[in-house]
């Protein structure tokens, strides 16, 4: 029997297929963007039996929200006359102005593959705005929009590919999460060492029923841990399907009787979960981080991007290491970066060279996680590279060798500093760079602040469980 998604999402790829024109060759690729009208997503609802659209956005600390609609609402919702309370919402509700419109990005209407195929469920993320259509200034999509648009003005194009990393964990007798797993795989192992295999073949193939190019998935270096990579695409799109990766492996794993989790770091004594962000930035056409004559095969917009990222980047950990969890992977001791550094050798350092094929290059910083809010994370890397460029700021020299292995002499020596160790440090030097406040907006950055702070106090006064077990019966 055909199955009519694999069909449907393979005739709409062949519709979408085009050439791109770089330097004097031709290569065909997939455009990342599908392009629907208005009238397009009426006659899919229609014609696909979709009852149930859900309007979704994402609040300033990344968590997806949503409001649900029946097909009898849709023309109202495509219509952008969708409102919603915004006071239950942290950093939502603004001076008691509570009502909130929500505006449907028609390109990401989407048919949920794991929903019943009587009465469907779709998707279509939505921009925040004021009731007179003015976008909100705290919604982390039109933050980014914005760091794009400044680009844009440069003439630069950023494409984004994650590596997304996440833990499958049981679940207990009521449904609730544990850390506990049965299996000991590590790196690259496969069936019957890797336990949740089935589950990762599952989600890469509701992936790509969605229109997702999965380029990668594996078993990653702890037990229960999972990594799947899917191809780059400009920058809203990949924050945009890094959303909507979190929410398909969330629900594929639990229909597994799995719990899973993008918590950095769950179990002591193992890797945590990262999210690498792997960059190209495109000009008329070509990746300009490449230069064949250029050391290491780099451009200097190449270094001044990264200048730009390691000038600002202890400001910007709090956004792309948020919680106070985040902060347990960034340890020595394990794969994460700690240094502030970079090179082309090795994965020890914050920022690293990656090669993509013989010829292309591109720039992975190696901190963030998958806790971060993907809007905000992308609007700070490309606002910090734009302003690299912009300003001709050069990085340091490349340290090509494995900073672990440094002594501190030889880290003083070549003035290697140390991204924030705790949420609480990482607050106080994104107060201190004024360019975190230019970047988030005034209000986004303020509120955001607020409620890292609350995180925080409220974490430094709990008692843990370590400290019960050191001192209740020592003092």
């Amino acid at each position: 029997m055909i199955d009519r998604r694999r069909t449907k999402t393979f005739l709409l790829k062949v519709r979408m297929s085009f050439f791109v024109i770089k330097g004097n060759q031709c290569r065909k690729g997939w455009l990342n963007m599908k392009r629907y009208t208005r009238e397009d997503i009426i006659r899919l609802v229609q014609d696909e039996d979709v009852e149930f659209i859900r309007l979704q956005f994402t609040d300033i600390l990344g968590t997806f929200k949503n409001i649900a609609v029946t097909s009898s609402q849709l023309e109202k919702a495509l219509d952008n006359r969708c409102a919603f309370d915004a006071s239950p919402i942290d950093g939502f509700a603004k001076g008691g102005e509570s009502e909130l419109y929500l505006y449907p990005d028609y390109n990401t209407f989407e048919i949920f593959p794991w929903r019943p195929q009587q009465g469907k469920v779709a998707r279509l993320i939505c921009d925040v705005c004021y009731p007179d259509g003015t976008p909100f200034e705290a919604d982390p999509r039109y933050i980014l929009k914005k760091a794009i648009a400044q680009a844009q003005e440069m003439g630069y194009r950023l494409e984004v590919g994650p590596e997304c990393e996440f833990f499958l964990f049981h679940s207990d007798d009521n449904g609730l999460a544990t850390t506990l797993t049965h299996e000991q795989a590590g790196y690259f192992d496969v069936s019957p060492l890797d336990q949740g295999e089935n589950a990762r073949r599952d989600i890469v193939m509701m992936l790509e029923d969605m229109g997702f190019e999965v380029e990668a998935s594996h078993h990653e270096a702890a037990p229960a841990q999972h990594e799947v990579d899917f191809k780059h695409a400009e920058t809203l799109r990949t924050a945009d399907n890094i959303m909507t990766f979190k929410l398909a492996v969330k629900t594929i794993a639990k229909r597994h009787g799995l719990h899973a989790t993008f918590m950095p770091k769950p179990k002591y004594g193992v890797d945590g979960s990262g999210m690498h962000i792997n960059m190209a930035l495109i000009k008329d056409g070509k990746n300009v981080f490449t230069d064949a004559d250029g050391e290491y095969g780099l451009s200097k917009e190449t270094l001044y991007f990264i200048g730009g990222i390691m000038k600002h980047v202890k400001g910007m950990t709090a956004i792309t290491n948020p919680i106070v969890n985040s902060y347990k992977r960034l340890v020595t001791g394990y794969e994460a970066p700690v240094y502030i550094a970079w090179n082309a050798a090795n994965r020890s350092p914050l920022i690293r060279i990656m090669r993509e094929k013989e010829t292309e290059r591109l720039v992975e910083l190696r901190s963030p996680d998958s806790a971060a809010n993907p809007y905000l994370a992308l609007a700070l890397c490309l606002r910090a590279g734009m302003e690299g460029i912009r300003e001709q700021i050069m990085p340091p020299k490349s340290m090509d060798c494995n900073l672990f292995e440094l002594t501190k002499e030889e880290k003083e020596k070549n003035n290697i500093e140390e991204i924030p160790g705790t949420l609480g440090a990482a607050i106080k030097e994104m107060q201190k760079d004024p360019f975190i406040k230019e970047a988030l907006g005034e209000y986004a950055y303020e509120k955001y602040i607020e409620l890292k702070k609350r995180e925080w106090n409220e974490y430094k006064s709990q008692v843990s469980e370590w400290e019960i077990q050191q001192y209740l019966n020592r003092y």
